[in-house]
């Protein structure tokens, strides 16, 4: 009765209902009392509450609306009744996630059910236990945040209880209590976890929620608290047989099959060499459509495509399927597979506030630091791409690319994390602009992620809309790939041909008061970039543009040698244009340039697979929202 008395009155604060009026503004340090009263209600150091709940979500609300993995609220407290979601990705549309014409098509079929609610985990349940705990109403706890911080208390001094420790007010007897809260079933990924709270807790952490509210988790450098607190709570010891992940990660070795079908046909990866056949150069960011059981029984599908990695939300454990070394069937593009690391995280594109946890994208953001590291892959956006930005191979296949991860995930949080922040390298009269709207306060509106043509709801998105004129009210510029016929683009959620991502560097056009255009597409893209809320800063770079006499060169979605250099055995691959013209006069930016390759791996067995190295060299260049490529000899790069 007590907790329901404490809640109750800060409620009025913190719930969405009542409106703010000019005589009674919003209390910004309303969410900070809450952590205070949960957690002296609960015995729970504040301390230790306020760096979970930072971990689980930043101390957003999102609203109310559930994340990935079902959690609400502050604190993250999940409910199977919205852990239960959506079609799988790489089952729809007509894309080839192996993307090689060597090769039959491969598109995925539709895999099995979800599990029933009542066969999920108990990480996707914590919102009941948390209820029982406290006495408020599960309603309460999805909709308000100073309810869902009690709740969250309420399971963190249970945790303490059942790893067999007193209340204390030292964060550092909490080590234990915070694993267990991680709801992490094996020993590995509860550690990471705390160490990852314990870390916050340190390093303290100050931000503005999504709501307006002022949260503040002062520095504490000197709690130091004993990991084998961990150790003692019988979790299961996962398998990390031959994973390879950095030791800051919790990674655990579940394989993708290699077999074959009959009939010439097998699953679901190629075996290679890497990097001593070819160079690692991508790493690519896709959100798996799925729950992680569903995520973890397709990639065991031997019928079913592949990827490297799968990232887990509700506490970021990471599980390995192939070696580093083989090829993954997953971005529906062979030269990028051939040359990538894909990432899988438990997400949905279409459902913006089915939000992704900190505890993901900061396992996410090592995993992928490990993985730049080892192979010397630069940590930029032509380097590190969404499976949104990977090129169709040719004209045929641009309508079926994938769209994932999608306007919402917050690729300048990631680049931060990854210790690359989207900064301003030149003054305001630069050739160059690196896109970077304020995620959190930059709400476009998309249509499409329930109902066709239904808007969205509103939330956060690191992506700008580009018009053919310098005016709101101006046609969205037009992709003549994914709408041969020439219509406009549109707000889809789903539709990427006038949309250009946070992180990603294009050549400056026009700048027009709050307006600048870039070159996108073969044609001049305007986007808002108002000088007191910029969508963009100010950069330098490598440009190009068609040497002179040339007055437009084709674009292609892949590097591939030129004819003469196939040996005997190797099909010859078409060097296909896709539908689109770098014109005389425009400029792009230049990535990587490299020779012509392909992998030809059309066969179970191994033996006959060869690299094919051409003469011919191409440049990768932001082209549009997906990235191209070139042939040098037909183009000129000056510095930008």
């Amino acid at each position: 009765m007590g907790a329901l008395a404490s809640a109750a009155l800060l409620f009025p604060l913190l719930s969405s209902g009542p409106a703010a009026t000019a005589e009674e503004p919003p209390d910004p340090r309303a969410l900070q009392r809450a952590f205070a009263a949960a957690a002296e209600r609960y015995g729970v150091p504040e301390r230790v509450l306020l760096a979970v709940s930072y971990l689980q979500s930043r101390w957003d609300g999102h609203g109310g609306a559930p994340s990935v993995s079902g959690g609400y609220g502050p604190m993250h407290l999940t409910d199977l009744r919205s852990a239960l979601a959506g079609a799988q990705h790489h089952a729809d549309a007509d894309e080839d996630a192996r993307g090689d014409e060597s090769r039959p098509v491969r598109v995925a079929a539709e895999p099995a059910g979800l599990p029933e609610p009542a066969e999920l985990p108990a990480r996707l349940r914590t919102l009941e236990r948390a209820a029982a705990l406290s006495g408020l109403s599960p309603d309460e706890l999805r909709t308000s945040a100073a309810a869902n911080i009690q709740g969250g208390a309420a399971l963190l001094a249970a945790a303490q209880r059942e790893s067999g420790r007193p209340p204390s007010a030292d964060p550092a007897d909490w080590f234990g209590a915070v694993a267990r809260f991680s709801g992490a079933d094996d020993t590995a990924t509860a550690t990471t976890y705390a160490n990852d709270v314990f870390d916050v807790l340190r390093t303290g952490e100050r931000r503005t929620t999504d709501s307006g509210q002022t949260v503040e988790l002062a520095p504490a450098p000197e709690v130091t608290p004993d990991p084998a607190q961990a150790a003692a709570l019988g979790l299961r010891t996962a398998d990390r047989g031959p994973s390879e992940c950095p030791p800051t990660v919790a990674c655990e070795w579940i394989p993708a099959p290699y077999e074959e079908f009959g009939d010439g046909d097998y699953g679901n990866h190629d075996k290679a060499d890497r990097p001593v056949s070819q160079k690692i150069e991508y790493i690519v960011v896709h959100d798996t459509e799925a729950t992680w059981d569903v995520t973890l029984r397709l990639v065991q599908d031997p019928a079913y495509v592949s990827w490297q990695y799968s990232l887990r939300s509700s506490d970021g454990h990471i599980a390995q399927h192939l070696p580093l070394k083989d090829v993954g069937w997953h971005a529906g593009n062979w030269y990028v597979n051939a040359k990538s690391v894909g990432l899988e995280h438990e997400g949905f594109l279409t459902a913006p506030d089915s939000w992704y946890t900190e505890a993901m994208y900061r396992t996410s953001a090592r995993l992928v630091r490990y993985l730049a590291a080892r192979y010397d892959i630069p940590l930029d956006r032509q380097h590190v791409l969404g499976h949104d930005n990977v090129p169709g191979t040719t004209a045929a296949t641009i309508r079926g690319m994938h769209t994932d991860p999608g306007p919402y995930w917050d690729w300048a949080h990631y680049f931060r994390l990854l210790g690359r922040p989207f900064t301003p390298s030149a003054g305001p009269d630069a050739g160059v602009v690196t896109i970077r709207p304020q995620y959190a306060a930059h709400q476009p509106v998309y249509t499409g992620c329930a109902k066709a043509g239904e808007a969205c709801a509103p939330h956060g998105s690191g992506a700008v809309r580009l018009h053919t004129a310098p005016s709101d009210a101006a046609p969205l510029v037009k992709d003549v790939g994914l709408r041969p016929g020439g219509q406009d683009s549109t707000t889809g959620v789903n539709d990427t041909g006038a949309r250009a991502s946070t992180g990603q560097q294009y050549a400056v056009a026009e700048r027009r008061g709050d307006w600048t255009a870039i070159w996108y597409l073969g044609q001049k893209a305007w986007f808002r970039n108002p000088v007191e809320r910029p969508t963009a800063v100010n950069a330098r770079g490598l440009l190009l543009t068609p040497r002179a006499g040339l007055a437009e060169v084709p674009v292609y979605g892949r590097a591939y040698p030129e004819a003469a250099a196939y040996p005997a055995g190797v099909p010859v691959q078409s060097v296909s244009p896709l539908p689109y013209k770098l014109l005389a006069g425009q400029r792009y930016v230049v990535g990587d340039r490299t020779p012509g390759e392909y992998y030809f791996a059309p066969t179970f067995d191994t033996t006959g697979h060869r690299v094919v190295r051409g003469q011919e060299e191409y440049y990768e260049i932001q082209f549009g929202h997906r990235v191209a490529f070139v042939k040098a000899a037909d183009v000129r790069v000056f510095a930008g």
